[in-house]
């Protein structure tokens, strides 16, 4: 299974960044992720075209070509960071690159609640008429405290989380095969 990993942030020093690469290791029995930058892309203009921002065409292709995408999201005072949504309407204006493709959000916070608020707002973002991403529902991993539950050497040492994360990861696995099932049938 091929899939994408979007940090939803450009900080240089990202937890979130942290979790998604212990992810890509740790899963790397189950799945190939690949573990992509937003830093890179231009702040989202429409009058832009779409089709001439490389960077933007590149990273829709890396986007498209998976079978799923994971968003590791930061909480931004209370929301998601603007970098994250400029990332996804850039994916979703004159493209369809999140268009029914299977979505888990993750994320985590200093605070106790991980991003919680944030994971909401994505989730509401995600399922707008512009960009129709299936999010697995259901599911959701909010890492908090997340200075201690993630070492300084970018492992999650926390063996709670690992359960909760090793038990969304299954169900996000399952829920990608079971709509790609779908899909094939429906056509």
């Amino acid at each position: 299974m091929k899939l994408v990993a979007i940090v939803g942030t450009n900080a240089e020093l990202s937890y979130n960044r942290f979790l998604l690469q212990w992810m890509r290791t740790h899963f790397a029995g189950t799945a190939d992720i690949d573990v992509l930058e937003i830093g890179q892309l231009p702040a989202f203009n429409e009058d832009l075209v779409t089709a001439e921002q490389d960077e933007v065409m590149a990273f829709a292709q890396r986007v498209e070509a998976a079978d799923g995408v994971i968003i590791g999201c930061p909480e931004y005072d209370h929301s998601i960071p603007a970098v994250l949504k400029s990332a996804l309407e850039w994916l979703s204006y004159q493209l369809d690159s999140l268009k029914d493709k299977p979505v888990l959000i993750v994320g985590g916070s200093y605070g106790p609640l991980g991003s919680a608020r944030a994971q909401l707002h994505l989730r509401q973002i995600l399922a707008s008429p512009e960009i129709q991403a299936n999010v697995l529902p259901g599911k959701e991993f909010l890492l908090g405290d997340v200075q201690t539950a993630i070492d300084s050497e970018g492992e999650l040492v926390d063996p709670s989380a690992v359960a909760v994360l090793e038990d969304c990861f299954a169900d996000f696995v399952r829920y990608v095969q079971a709509l790609q099932r779908g899909w094939s049938q429906a056509q």
